[in-house]
């Protein structure tokens, strides 16, 4: 069985992730390479961001980002139980999409913060992303709202801890 693993963005890594960025599928959801790329970079020394790489069985296939909306001032998903966590995620390599790597990563790395004591993990598609939404919806989020945020309209997806 594939072994996802996810391990801190390092500098070294902003070379792939810029590439990954340029790619059309990447293009369709993020900003400008160059200023994400910026962005991404700010989130390695960042206390409310965390940027992964996700591995699987030990070579890098995408990127994770999680943040905590209760570091950040008027952050709009404040509203959300204290200890959750905010997740991004996106394949690297145009290849992988639809293979069934999103639902997978998603529980992997939804075990590995509930181990951790998370209590929920909130993503945040654009409506529009209905391939997105179909893998979030196989990794157990549940749309519970929709909303604007300073990206767009947000379908506000959640997937809750299991009880101890």
């Amino acid at each position: 069985m594939a072994e996802y693993t996810f391990r801190p963005l390092e500098k070294r890594d902003l070379t792939m992730v810029k590439t990954w960025l340029a790619a059309p599928h990447w293009q369709e959801w993020w900003g400008k390479p160059d200023e994400e790329t910026l962005h991404i970079e700010a989130h390695i020394d960042s206390i409310s961001v965390e940027p992964f790489i996700i591995e699987l069985d030990g070579a890098p296939i995408g990127y994770l980002q999680s943040y905590d909306p209760h570091m950040e001032d008027d952050h709009p998903y404040q509203d959300q139980p204290f200890g959750t966590l905010g997740i991004d995620l996106s394949n690297g390599e145009a290849a992988l999409l639809h293979k069934g790597h999103g639902p997978r990563i998603l529980d992997a790395f939804a075990q590995l913060m509930f181990s951790e004591g998370v209590p929920r993990l909130i993503i945040d598609p654009d409506p529009a992303n209905r391939a997105a939404i179909r893998a979030y919806e196989k990794a157990g989020f549940i749309a519970f709202d929709t909303r604007t945020s300073e990206y767009g309209p947000a379908l506000m997806m959640a997937r809750d801890a299991p009880e101890a």
